[in-house]
């Protein structure tokens, strides 16, 4: 019954080390992930500022700002600008080709130029990594002096292909942590009778009922109570091998959290009378040492 709840305590402190590991780790994916958005963001508003400032030079404008830059959906980004400019469509898409080919997120993109006074589109174009795919019209069109906003959206494939990326690389990890762990709590195989604190005990020709607290030589029955079972159990267990004193109070007190005043000799000597239904079987004192139970044959 010790055994027994001491097997079950070791199967919790392993699942709850388990627990604890396995959230460990879903943590520092999520922060690795989001630590990674971060510096994707960082790195893509330099980009988008370059094709700012990129597009008021080809204008003939270096001294404007680029204001901040927006992040005006999940996937969608806004470059505003601070005063009025015009542009040329093949210098914008060579420059938004060249600049994002530096962004490994952004394969496909689509690129609109919109007039700020009334938020209408003025220019647009989609670019792919399949050429077949890409659209671009109008770009030996000049347009006119005006304010403009340009807005770049990404295809979200690119960014979900990274975040599953954390995810997959974190698997193997997790994996091993789970295997691990349920390797160390997964069912014992079946041990001999002795180890598994068999319900009826043979000691000589008593029989030793650990579950019922009964000793049954033939007809006659002896009750036991809770204390004398433990006792009785750990010596049965161990036959004719000596027995330390500090290991009999330890396991059968101070493992359920009790202390007691009572000597330990007492319930040897009150087992001692009850295990007369066979003479022999006897508990010895080993001086100095502890106790042995004693089965002659």
């Amino acid at each position: 019954m010790l055994n027994s709840r001491n097997h079950f305590s070791g199967k919790g402190k392993y699942l709850f080390g388990f627990m604890l590991v396995l959230f460990i780790s879903v943590i520092c994916v999520a922060f690795g992930m989001n630590g990674s958005e971060d510096f994707d963001f960082d790195r893509r508003e330099v980009l988008l500022r370059r094709i700012g400032h990129e597009l008021l030079l080809q204008s003939g404008d270096s001294t404007s700002r680029v204001l901040p830059i927006k992040k005006i959906a999940e996937n969608e980004y806004q470059i505003e600008f601070e005063n009025e400019f015009t542009f040329q469509p093949n210098l914008l898409v060579n420059t938004t080709r060249h600049l994002l080919a530096k962004d490994p997120m952004a394969g496909d993109y689509v690129v609109k130029v919109l007039n700020s006074d009334n938020s209408s589109v003025v220019y647009g174009y989609a670019i792919s990594k399949n050429k077949k795919d890409e659209i671009i019209t109008c770009i030996g069109r000049k347009q006119p002096r005006a304010r403009y906003m340009i807005n770049i959206k990404l295809k979200e494939t690119g960014i979900n292909t990274a975040k599953n990326g954390y995810l997959l690389g974190s698997l193997p990890f997790l994996a091993l942590v789970g295997f691990i762990f349920f390797r160390s709590i997964k069912p014992r195989r079946a041990l001999p009778r002795d180890d598994q604190h068999a319900d009826i005990i043979a000691l000589g020709s008593v029989l030793f009922d650990a579950k019922n607290r009964k000793l049954t030589k033939n007809e006659k029955v002896i009750d036991l109570t809770g204390t004398e079972t433990r006792l009785l159990l750990i010596f049965a267990l161990s036959p004719n091998e000596t027995i330390e004193r500090s290991r009999l109070q330890k396991e059968i007190w101070e493992d359920e959290g009790v202390i007691v005043g009572r000597s330990l000799d007492m319930f040897i000597s009150k087992l001692r009378k009850k295990l007369e239904l066979d003479p022999n079987i006897n508990i010895v004192v080993i001086r100095a040492k502890g106790y042995r139970l004693e089965i002659n044959t």
